[in-house]
């Protein structure tokens, strides 16, 4: 059954709610380990990326490795992930192919994180609170393909499922913006609510499992 609300887009299904709605001052909460709770972001656009820019804000108290952001394809599962080995350790993958990016240690405090790519030059650049962790080479030449899933709250190793309890998400997860060229990460402070593909004043999105949307806490 579905209802149509003028100014927002309610759609009940039987594996979860789709919505289209303005999350500003608004957070998902995953507040248990699951292997059945997350949240797939649907892009305004589905086109093959050649340069891309991802930011996110996030809270968690985990101590063991965790997904921020999955991007997978038919091919490719990890097509595009932002993905946490231990704190202070970020792992980013594109087409496959990962780098990792150490940052100081901060337990227990929320952060902002931010990650351009760019394919003519294989560049890939974090940034996380503000301030550049580095860049490195990744998979140069390489087309990201449009055809995925895209979510947040766990990690696919398969395309939309295959979820490992042990590599899901527990916390908070807000802003989250997906553009497709890169940005000056400089900018983020000014910019994060305004991706062109994922934008968190018109999200495009359905909640499957124990997910919670409240007022978030933090900046």
């Amino acid at each position: 059954m579905a209802k149509l609300i003028v100014g927002t887009l309610l759609l009940s299904v039987i594996s979860g709610s789709l919505s289209q709605t303005d999350m500003t001052g608004k957070a998902f909460i995953f507040p248990q380990e699951s292997a059945t709770a997350y949240v797939t972001l649907i892009p305004k656009v589905r086109k093959s990326l050649q340069s891309f820019t991802l930011c996110l804000k996030a809270f968690t108290d985990l101590t063991r490795p965790y997904s921020l952001f999955s991007y997978s394809t038919k091919t490719k599962d990890n097509e595009i992930l932002l993905f946490v080995q231990k704190a202070g350790e970020y792992e980013f993958h594109v087409g496959n192919s990962a780098v990792t990016f150490k940052a100081p240690l901060n337990p227990y405090a929320p952060f902002h994180v931010c990650v351009s790519w760019e394919s003519a030059s294989g560049i890939t650049e974090l940034w996380l609170d503000g301030k550049p962790m580095g860049r490195k080479g990744l998979k140069k030449g390489y087309s990201v393909s449009a055809e995925a899933k895209i979510i947040i709250g766990q990690e696919q190793d398969s395309f939309g499922g295959r979820f490992d309890v042990k590599q899901s998400f527990v916390g908070e997860i807000w802003q989250v913006s997906l553009w497709d060229h890169v940005i000056p990460l400089k900018e983020m402070d000014d910019r994060c609510y305004s991706g062109n593909l994922i934008n968190w004043h018109t999200l495009n999105f359905e909640d499957n499992g124990y997910v919670v949307s409240k007022p978030k806490l933090w900046a």
